[in-house]
């Protein structure tokens, strides 16, 4: 686990151990599909998208804690709910 200035943890407060403020997670999110789908890499997001740095240590950060498999497995349920309920009873 890192510590320290480099640490990924957020406080209540919103701010990392390091004293920087943390990203909104829709705008990362935002440039990880920009990265995905133009195929860049990282050191070329466009400065709108935020520090490349900080965007692809987020999507590791993410995949490794299980937050991407969390959100997935969400959405499918969700899908599968809505066509459930989309379905005609029979």
């Amino acid at each position: 686990m890192r510590s320290g200035r480099g640490s990924s943890r957020c406080s209540r407060t919103g701010r990392r151990s390091g004293g920087g403020r943390w990203r909104d997670h829709r705008e990362v999110i935002d440039a990880i599909t920009f990265e995905s789908q133009t195929g860049t890499q990282w050191v070329y997001l466009p400065e709108r998208c935020g520090n490349w740095r900080g965007v692809c240590n987020r999507l590791r950060m993410w995949a490794v804690d299980g937050t991407w498999e969390r959100v997935f497995t969400a959405l499918v349920a969700q899908a599968d709910a809505e066509e459930d309920a989309a379905e005609p009873s029979r």
